[in-house]
């Protein structure tokens, strides 16, 4: 296994303790363990470094994970202490309190005049999926392609449309290791995708800001699209040793063509709203002033249209697709499994991670 730089792994375990907005599941914690507990961690941060035998990429990952849970002092401790046995700790962090889950926990879910509305609600995350994300989506999908609703819109709350994956997702590694994670992750992005391209109804994205990653690629299972003039759509999959999903590798070139979906999905081309109207991946851009009104309008006389030649229209267009857009999410899937488990993905995301714990 490719060593990352121990300049790097210091990166992930600085003497400052600032509390960065990176997305990290917050845990509560009693204020006197976390003082009881500082010097022991202070201690752990310090022997990390001087650590003589590179730990590999998975220790790697559980150790920033653990760094960036406050609540999760003594479990870094706990784990530096099992690579260096000469450290010892008497701490005690009392654990965090679970939160019971009353509906949905990550977004907002409505139905009205005949539309179901899906925001995702995230917004100090910039309205990153995280796992549970994930499931709740899939959960609300499902229920509106039962329901009374005509059209189902998906949008996000706050700046952003979607900053696309939660990285900290590749922190949370299950007791079977990275093998058992990459496997889980891809049935789970699998079957995600496919509620996308086996939904019944018309689907429509309400574009509010920046789109990241599978909020992009997902686009091209969409209806329509609307966004916002100051919404850009960025798919760095290239820059983070990691490859297209969402189907996009087979509907990017057929929307803008091969030559415009290479710089996109290749080489993580960012696009302007105009620009991604201008190649197919947008059906229409307004300006920011007016957007919540003028598309809501909009679609509010879209939910009027007679229900039934709605969804059969949709059938008729979509059904030829289905099976070859079902076996290209496989093939990305299990290439992306791949990826998960490769050194360079690896390596792409402690970087990405140590870079954004300093900002």
């Amino acid at each position: 296994m490719a060593y990352l730089s121990w300049r790097v792994a210091q990166r992930w375990c600085p003497s400052s303790l600032q509390v960065t907005s990176f997305p990290v599941v917050q845990l509560h914690m009693n204020r006197t363990a976390m003082r009881a507990s500082q010097k022991d961690f202070e201690d752990a941060m310090n022997q990390v470094k001087l650590l003589k035998k590179d730990p590999g990429n998975e220790v790697k990952l559980k150790l920033y994970a653990l760094y960036k849970q406050e609540a999760a002092r003594q479990n870094y401790v706990d784990l530096v202490s099992s690579l260096s046995p000469s450290l010892e700790s008497s701490s005690q962090v009392e654990p965090g309190t679970d939160r019971k889950s009353t509906g949905f926990e990550t977004l907002v879910v409505t139905s009205e005049d005949g539309i179901t509305k899906i925001m995702f609600n995230r917004p100090t995350r910039k309205n990153a999926i995280n796992t549970e994300m994930y499931h709740e989506i899939m959960h609300a999908l499902k229920a509106a392609s039962k329901d009374d609703s005509i059209i189902t819109v998906l949008t996000g709350n706050g700046d952003y449309y979607s900053s696309g994956n939660d990285l900290t997702n590749f922190t949370d590694i299950p007791p079977g290791g990275v093998e058992e994670k990459a496997k889980n992750s891809a049935i789970l992005l699998r079957e995600f995708v496919g509620c996308f391209i086996d939904f019944p109804k018309p689907l429509i994205a309400v574009v509010n800001g920046p789109a990241v990653g599978i909020s992009v690629t997902l686009l091209g299972l969409f209806d329509a699209v609307y966004a916002s003039d100051r919404a850009t759509f960025h798919t760095p999959f290239s820059h983070l040793g990691q490859s297209p999903e969402g189907c996009s590798s087979y509907t990017f070139p057929k929307i803008m063509s091969p030559a415009k979906a290479t710089e996109m999905l290749i080489f993580g081309k960012k696009l302007t709203a105009g620009e991604a109207c201008a190649q197919g991946l947008v059906t229409e851009v307004f300006p920011e002033s007016t957007f919540q009104k003028e598309v809501w309008t909009r679609l509010k006389a879209f939910a009027k249209l007679p229900p039934n030649a709605v969804r059969i229209s949709k059938e008729v267009i979509r059904k030829r697709e289905r099976e070859k857009l079902h076996a290209v999410n496989a093939e990305e899937c299990s290439v992306l499994q791949g990826r998960w488990l490769s050194d360079e993905c690896t390596n792409a995301v402690v970087n990405f991670l140590s870079r954004k714990s300093k900002l």
